[in-house]
């Protein structure tokens, strides 16, 4: 009885631990000009920690002969 109830209550904490979760967004860039982008993804029924991992915040550099573009996303979890 004790496994069953154990077992219970570890499924639930699982259960009510995933749900949606809001990712946002914003990205900027070093070209002259240029104006940010923000946008929102929803991963669907995942953990806190899935979501993090899959909303991560990056910079990313283009070369293009002697031309640097940098792109920087800020990400956050809503």
């Amino acid at each position: 009885m004790k496994k069953l109830l154990f077992t219970a209550v570890v499924a639930l904490i699982s259960v009510s631990c995933a749900k949606d979760r809001n990712c946002t967004c914003t990205t900027t860039s070093t070209i002259p000009g240029s104006t940010p982008t923000t946008l929102t993804w929803t991963f669907v029924e995942v953990t806190k920690g899935q979501a993090k991992v899959n909303c991560a915040s990056k910079v990313t550099s283009v070369t293009n002969g002697t031309t640097t573009v940098t792109y920087t996303d800020d990400c956050k979890l809503d």
